[in-house]
């Protein structure tokens, strides 16, 4: 334990954020560094509990309070090979991650739990700086081929595992560039994608192909998958959840991601094909309030909307835990993201009955009701009802569909594979070996489990990656999560 009053002598702290007026000039990260003593102060924070609570709050099982400890003696090198022991990407998790491990925090029980994820964040950078991340090659190569379908955060860990086994990995891409959801999801002032280019730099290196605008069941044959001895599929969780009330053809009305994937190829100078969609001078609704609804409002701001106004089904969260979210559980509270400081007019409680448009198909406003929601006794929600006389309309000329995503793409591989989907539309797999029902074809991600989280992706394309190796070799020298937990301990 580096400092064992560490946690009683200083208060958690975030680094400090560029001025709200400043950073809406543009698309760049505006999170400041924190100094050498603030990151020290902040490490020591963590009490190296008996239980930590924050391994089994994280899906990758980061080994937290051995990083936090060498962090606090200075010993960079140590704790980048602690934190790059379970996870392949710590600069994407320390950006994105909504940090479960923090909600799992012991000492989240009474005061502001650890700075996780910014510490981790730190480690990496600092990591990349100091050289400590080099490429793995592999030299006693196994002779196997596989091929990853999709280059999110899980086929990117499932390449980076598979090429650590020594196996040649071949990763298709149907987008220009490679990344998937975290090059064309993610707004670049939350993930600049310098950061995703410096990595796949280095997987590069080591070894992978990566092969973009290669969409394999339409312009790359399915055939081609034959000269491969196994294949992962990680296509992420596509289609998205719909709002099927009268005037969603209107001129006006989109889906979030056709809406975050533009501006990101905007500032990546990528080809736009499609519609352009744009805030400027707009008065924009996002409907949903979730992290991909919060992006909608962040880059909205940016590209000079009129005004943002938010909407969430759900009734207002709670401002701390309830019991029926009691700690380690993560909590479902009131979330104010750094997008919704730099202007938001956020509602809860109220359904979208209509868009209403004008005389040329355009859209002037969205027709809403006030919901009254019933909890049950524990303060969940259970059920609503419309409140009588609240409708009202809400002026708006542009909509952006943020509620989720249901399943991945059907038309095209999935179809022409003969894949089997489970009953929510997610790629059937067995729970243990990641297989689906055809030989040699694997599932991981969101495409198996449902849209989840970044760190679940990079878990998932782990394990599988274990699961394949075992497949093509009958054994794997990729240690799970257990193996390392009980190195740690």
């Amino acid at each position: 334990m580096g400092k064992p009053t560490g946690f009683l002598e200083f208060e958690r702290a975030l680094p400090q954020k560029d001025a709200v007026e400043s950073r809406k000039q543009h698309y760049q990260e505006f999170v400041q560094p924190y100094t050498e003593d603030q990151l020290n102060k902040q490490a020591s924070r963590c009490m190296n509990c008996g239980i930590p609570f924050c391994h089994s709050g994280c899906p990758l099982g980061n080994v937290i309070p051995e990083f936090n400890d060498a962090v606090y003696d200075g010993k960079w090198e140590e704790a980048y090979q602690i934190l790059s022991s379970t996870n392949n990407f710590p600069e994407f998790t320390g950006r994105i991650c909504p940090a479960p491990c923090e909600a799992a925090c012991v000492l989240g029980i009474n005061k502001s739990p650890v700075a996780i994820e910014e510490i981790e964040k730190h480690i990496i950078e600092i990591a990349y700086k100091k050289g400590y991340v080099k490429p793995n090659k592999s030299y006693l190569k196994t002779g196997k081929r596989v091929a990853v379908i999709g280059s999110g955060p899980s086929g990117l860990a499932t390449a980076a595992q598979l090429n650590k086994a020594g196996h040649d990995v071949v990763v298709f891409e149907r987008d220009d560039k490679i990344g998937g959801l975290l090059r064309y999801g993610i707004p670049d002032f939350k993930l600049d994608k310098s950061v995703i280019d410096r990595r796949i730099a280095v997987m590069q290196e080591s070894g992978i192909e990566f092969r973009t605008n290669a969409e394999v069941g339409k312009n790359i044959p399915v055939k081609e998958l034959e000269g491969f001895d196994a294949v992962v599929l990680c296509g992420g969780s596509t289609i998205p959840r719909n709002l099927n009330i009268p005037g969603r053809e209107l001129n006006g009305v989109h889906y979030a991601m056709d809406f975050l994937k533009q501006q990101n190829k905007r500032i990546g100078d990528s080809t736009i094909e499609e519609e352009e969609i744009h805030a400027k001078d707009k008065q924009v609704l996002v409907i949903g309030g979730g992290d991909t609804g919060s992006d909608c409002v962040g880059t909205s701001n940016r590209q000079g909307a009129k005004s943002v106004t938010q909407f969430e089904l759900m009734p207002t969260p709670p401002m701390a835990r309830t019991e029926a979210m009691p700690w380690p559980t993560y909590p479902m509270l009131l979330k104010t993201t750094t997008s919704h400081e730099e202007g938001c007019n956020r509602h809860w409680g109220i359904s979208t009955q209509e868009f209403l448009g004008d005389e040329n198909g355009n859209l002037r406003a969205a027709l809403v009701v006030d919901l009254s929601w019933e909890l049950d006794a524990l303060g969940r929600p259970t059920s609503f009802q419309e409140l009588p006389g609240s409708e009202k309309e809400i002026p708006c000329e542009l909509v952006t569909l943020a509620m989720g995503f249901l399943h991945p793409q059907f038309e095209g591989l999935l179809q022409q594979l003969g894949i089997e989907v489970d009953g929510r539309g997610n790629v059937l797999a067995n729970e243990n070996s990641y297989q689906t029902n055809v030989n040699k074809v694997f599932v991981a991600g969101d495409m198996r489990r449902g849209q989840s989280l970044v760190v679940w992706a990079i878990s998932e394309g782990r394990e599988c990656a274990r699961k394949v190796d075992e497949y093509l070799l009958g054994t794997s020298n990729l240690e799970s999560k257990e193996v390392i937990y009980s190195q740690a301990i």
